[in-house]
């Protein structure tokens, strides 16, 4: 087995996992929306729910964030412009402001599409985890509704990819191979960061991934 293969063996074996913790998650969020310090949203990739991402959600609440999640997002397999709109409604509904955006894969992409729309200035920065923000030719693998828009011919995908306007409040955080998105993350005029993880999932759940979050909504303070 070649180096590629094999970690994307390992990643998948990750994902695997993640999704059986799931089944033991709780169904309620709202416990981790209490805390003191400055408020986080936590967005689930395609075909992922909010539990999915709870390694992240977890680590973020114990360093006294409240984090909220997006129920109805579901299993993100909306348009990205619904899933901009549910989100801010939602920082709209719970008159939260200040918050940083933490996104992986297609949830930086609604987490971009927000801050491009956030006409009251609620949100204050975007971090992204292995966002396909020039699109995945990977999408074509799977001809599915909700991976198609994914692509790079994606109208949207490109008129995202051309208003720069915000990228300095965007940090995109990636690894040295992700086998969803092989064009990469690099967004120019936003801080990019490459750590030595390979795996478009592990890095939900990675401690390096986590200590990365935590320093850049720590910067902001």
């Amino acid at each position: 087995m070649g180096e590629k293969a094999l970690w994307w063996a390992v990643d998948y074996a990750w994902a695997g996992l993640a999704w059986l913790a799931t089944l033991g998650a709780p169904g309620d969020p709202r416990p981790y929306a209490e805390g003191s310090k400055r408020p986080v949203v936590v967005l689930p990739g395609v075909y992922e729910n909010w539990q999915f991402t709870r390694p992240l959600i977890q680590g973020l609440h114990r360093a006294g964030h409240p984090v909220h999640v997006i129920t109805e997002l579901g299993y993100n397999r909306r348009p990205l412009q619904a899933g901009a709109a549910l989100l801010l409604n939602y920082l709209r509904r719970h008159q939260l402001s200040g918050v940083v955006l933490v996104g992986h894969s297609k949830g930086g992409l609604i987490g971009k599409l927000a801050l491009l729309r956030d006409t009251e200035g609620r949100i204050s920065h975007l971090i992204t985890l292995c966002t396909p923000f020039h699109g995945s030719s990977r999408g074509h693998l799977l001809p599915l509704p909700s991976v198609r828009p994914l692509t790079p011919a994606d109208q949207l995908i490109q008129t995202l990819s051309q208003q720069t306007g915000v990228h300095d409040r965007i940090t995109s955080i990636s690894v040295r191979y992700d086998e969803h998105v092989p064009e990469g993350s690099y967004l120019a005029g936003a801080k990019n960061l490459t750590l030595p993880i390979a795996g478009h999932f592990r890095l939900v759940g990675h401690p390096a991934a986590l200590a990365a979050v935590r320093a850049e909504i720590d910067a902001l303070d």
